[in-house]
């Protein structure tokens, strides 16, 4: 049981990922997380009100049980493998956000000072909140899929689209992380 309670070593992690890309190669398949939010709409049915909603939703279950698994696996591993202690940042990290006024987690996954419900009723919080989901989500619909879809997925398919996209996700995060994030704290 130990070793569930322990950080893992980030090369087992990628031999794992990897495997289960060669098995999805394999099949046929492409993975991605954003794109189950189009699924999810299209069982709601959206496809009656935008023509990008009408495609056939069941080729794409498989794919919905990632998430679900995702979200589950979360769940297990917070409540039930959790020591306690949190996310451990690197010192760096905290004094950086030491820097902009925002405390580090301790023993939660996200600071407050960003992710709080009461960061969330302040008008300052609920726009960046806000702004950054609409952000996101444009971004992802724009670059054609998520971070987990172009660095995984098509990374380990040779798209050369989802290497720009990867390149432009890592140009956005050192901007947002050197420059915008400090400006806004």
């Amino acid at each position: 049981m130990e070793l569930l309670y322990g950080t893992w070593h980030w090369a087992i992690s990628g031999f794992l990922i990897g495997i289960i890309m060669l098995l999805l190669i394999f099949f046929g398949k492409s993975f991605g997380m954003s794109s189950n939010l189009r699924t999810l709409c299209t069982i709601a049915g959206a496809g009656k009100h935008a023509d990008f909603f009408k495609f056939d939703w069941r080729e794409q279950k498989w794919n919905l049980a990632v998430v679900w698994g995702a979200i589950l696996g979360g769940f297990v591993a917070y409540n039930f493998l959790s020591n306690g202690t949190g996310v451990n940042l690197n010192p760096n990290t905290i004094e950086h956000l030491a820097a902009m006024h925002i405390d580090a987690p301790n023993g939660k996954l996200v600071p407050d000072a960003i992710f709080s419900m009461e960061t969330l009723t302040t008008p300052k919080g609920f726009l960046i909140l806000l702004v950054g989901g609409l952000l996101i989500g444009f971004g992802t619909r724009y670059a054609g899929g998520c971070t987990s879809g172009h660095a995984i997925s098509g990374l380990s398919n040779l798209q050369v689209p989802s290497l720009i996209a990867v390149i432009g996700f890592f140009i956005g995060g050192l901007i947002m992380t050197h420059f915008l994030l400090p400006l806004i704290f």
